[in-house]
């Protein structure tokens, strides 16, 4: 009787803990992990949205490719395998054979199988030879465009990430999101027919459609490699941009780097120079400083300074280029001639004040806010800091520190009718069917018409009239200005080192692009005048053949 109530005691005991058990399952926890082992979930990948150019030219699509993997186990002859596989993959048979490891019983041997490649093995009829698949970024246009494009990598979860680039400052349009298949399992792990099943299905990525255009941008590849190459520049720059939109229909930066092989190169090959480098601009700042003069009605174009010798500021003497004076001369002649002093000139007649403002105004300092990831906002003494010295130097673009795209859209306002705007690369986002464009943003108006059109005549005549006669395309008016700032190197300036640049523009009534080009460290000629300038000038005749533009002169 006594041994009857402890068998009852034992059994009723095991029977609470049952109760107990699945109260807490069903009641307390019902969703916890350990209440649905029987459950078992697969996230499916979404598809990644594909990247066009503004033409409807991929730059950017998916492609599958495979992973091959071997159970030693279901294995019979191993020397036949690894021959047979060496037919197809080239890789070594002793490669293989170190591979195939005959203790283990699972053995991944080589991923990135095409199609192909997948189809052959499959051939030959191994069953102890198992395929995944792994959905990989291809770019047909190879590295066209790699700092602006960025690439698809693997996070620490290895799963599929953006970086740099488009693909990583809009890396959740691009990759959607995941779906679920959720499945009841038995112990063993086999689906149960009839048992419950959901299926979410995953959201693909958003398709996006570029402002680049695919020609425009090998133009401005194949001519500043061409460049960097005769000019034996360290590096250099090019942006093209519509100055009425400001949507970036160029921009490459060398050296750059493989989009499909990024692995193989160091993560300074993956700055992207256009936005990120800090640099002085030299004489290209010139022209924003005189159109805020003429802005500010504090100077006209045909106004005279008498251009007489260096200037002194304290223990600072500042002068022209080539230490030439010309005495009597008009405020579009220093343009012309690119003069120092009388760009001081032209600096007390705008006011330390206006200096400060009209740098801020253009957007210097700050991001321009270009949907492209890795921006810097260059570098600016903060206010309360400027000393007399800095508001002289500033008037020929020394003591500032910029970004090749603020350059750019700062100089657009003075030949969009005074319009500063944010620069972007993308046109338009395709989700489910619907294409939504992304629409043309001003963050500020800095010039009225007449100061827009006054400037571009000057700039025009400093082309035309300028120290330097450049092969320029016959029957064109163009403007622009040429840069040339000595690099700091440990506070002190080298006139050795330069970042030589032209930015300009065509045609000059309505102009269809506006050009920056940024060589630093030309070994040639250390000035923009006999480097940068030439290369602008090949890149605008191709650009005016390419956009059919008739001469009109």
């Amino acid at each position: 009787m006594i041994k009857l109530r402890l068998v009852f005691l034992l059994f009723a005991f095991f029977f609470a803990l049952v109760i107990l058990r699945l109260f807490y399952i069903q009641i307390i926890d019902p969703l916890s992990s350990s209440s649905n082992e029987y459950l078992k979930y697969r996230k499916i990948l979404p598809q990644r949205g594909k990247i066009f150019d503004r033409n409807k030219e991929p730059m950017a699509v998916n492609q599958t490719k495979f992973n091959m993997y071997v159970e030693p186990k279901k294995m019979k002859d191993k020397g036949r395998l690894v021959e047979k596989l060496d037919d197809i993959l080239k890789i070594g048979e002793a490669t293989l054979e170190a591979k195939i490891d005959e203790s283990k019983v699972w053995v991944a041997v080589t991923s990135n199988l095409t199609k192909e490649q997948k189809d052959l093995i499959e051939k030959l009829k191994f069953p102890e030879i198992g395929f995944n698949e792994d959905p990989q970024r291809y770019y047909p246009e190879a590295s066209l465009a790699a700092h602006l494009m960025g690439f698809v990598g693997k996070n620490d979860k290895s799963e599929n990430v953006g970086y740099f680039g488009v693909e990583g400052y809009y890396d959740k349009e691009l990759g959607g999101l995941p779906g679920i298949l959720k499945t009841e399992r038995d112990l063993l792990g086999r689906a149960i027919l009839l048992g419950n099943q959901e299926k979410i299905e995953p959201e693909n990525g958003h398709d996006i459609i570029l402002t680049i255009d695919k020609s425009v941008q090998k133009i401005a590849k194949e001519k500043l490699k061409s460049g960097i190459e005769r000019y034996k520049a360290k590096e250099g720059c090019v942006i093209v941009a519509n100055p009425y939109t400001m949507e970036i229909l160029g921009l490459t930066c060398l050296p750059d780097f493989d989009v499909e092989q990024y692995y193989k190169f160091s993560e300074s090959y993956f700055t992207d120079h256009a936005i990120s480098s800090i640099y002085e601009p030299g004489s290209t700042f010139k022209p924003l400083v005189v159109a805020a003069a003429i802005q500010e009605k504090k100077i006209k174009p045909d106004d005279f300074y008498n251009e007489t010798g260096p200037v002194q500021f304290g223990q600072y003497k500042i002068k022209t280029w080539n230490d030439k004076y010309e005495g009597k001369i008009s405020i579009t002649r220093i343009l012309e001639k690119s003069s120092n002093v009388g760009m001081v000139y032209i600096g007390k007649k705008l006011g330390d004040k206006n200096v400060q403002k009209y740098v801020r105004k253009y957007g210097f300092g700050a991001n321009t806010e270009i949907d492209l990831q890795g921006e810097a906002g260059g570098v600016l003494k903060p206010d309360s800091e400027w000393r007399a010295i800095d508001y002289a130097t500033a008037t020929f673009g020394q003591g500032l520190g910029v970004t090749p795209i603020q350059m750019v859209t700062a100089f657009s306002s003075l030949v969009n009718g005074g319009e500063l705007l944010r620069p972007h690369v993308v046109k338009s986002i395709i989700a489910g069917g619907d294409e939504r464009q992304v629409p043309k943003k001003e963050t500020a108006k800095i010039l009225d018409e007449k100061t827009s059109e006054i400037i571009k005549r000057m700039l025009v005549n400093t082309v035309e009239h300028g120290e330097y006669k450049w092969a320029r395309p016959e029957g064109y008016s163009i403007g622009g200005k040429t840069g040339t700032a000595q690099i700091p190197v440990q506070g002190k300036y080298d006139p050795s080192k330069t970042i030589a640049s032209f930015i300009g523009f065509a045609p000059a009534d309505r102009p269809k692009f506006i050009t920056l080009v940024v060589l630093k460290e030309p070994k040639t000629s250390i000035y923009g005048s006999e480097t940068a300038a030439p290369l602008f000038f090949e890149i605008a005749k191709d650009l005016l053949v390419y956009y059919n533009i008739a001469p009109t002169q």
